[in-house]
């Protein structure tokens, strides 16, 4: 059974990411999805008032490299927050749940070190077509409801 999730991420105005920066590590693994996501993320950041100059995009080969690639990023430039991208599909092999795990460990210790918010947007699915349909398929665009979560984080958060 299908089901969509419901947001409650839409009482922001429209420009509420005017003056924020943003980092985005995307995965190029299963590309199609990443990238999917990736333009679901960027384009509703661009809605909300963020330009263009203040969205820094970093790309990594895999899931379990944006953990690397989201503490390289903060090191080296100032950022409101930072969006991971990943798509990962549960194949025949315990190597989703090891990576899953690890990566949602690794993006906990992320927000624990950093003052600046670690956005989890890695599609755990159990088969190509749910990594299709939930990033701008029926299930809608997870990539979009990061770049929400990561602007309600920076308008509530910080100081």
């Amino acid at each position: 059974m299908k089901t969509k999730a419901n947001s409650n991420l839409n009482n922001l105005n429209t420009d509420s990411a005017k003056n924020c920066k943003f980092g985005i590590v995307r995965a190029t693994w299963n590309d199609e999805i990443t990238q999917r996501l990736y333009d679901g993320c960027y384009n509703k950041l661009l809605e909300y008032g963020a330009n263009k100059k203040n969205i820094v995009t970093l790309e990594v080969p895999g899931s379990f490299e944006l953990i690397y690639g989201g503490k390289q990023i903060i090191k080296k430039i100032d950022l409101d927050a930072v969006i991971l991208i990943g798509s990962i599909i549960k194949g025949e092999t315990p190597h989703f749940d090891f990576i899953s795990q690890a990566l949602a460990n690794g993006v906990k210790d992320l927000n624990i070190l950093f003052e600046t918010p670690f956005i989890f947007c890695v599609s755990t699915d159990l088969n190509w077509a749910q990594g299709i349909s939930r990033s701008g398929g029926e299930m809608g665009n997870k990539g979009a409801d990061s770049a929400l979560a990561a602007i309600t984080l920076i308008k509530n958060c910080t100081c």
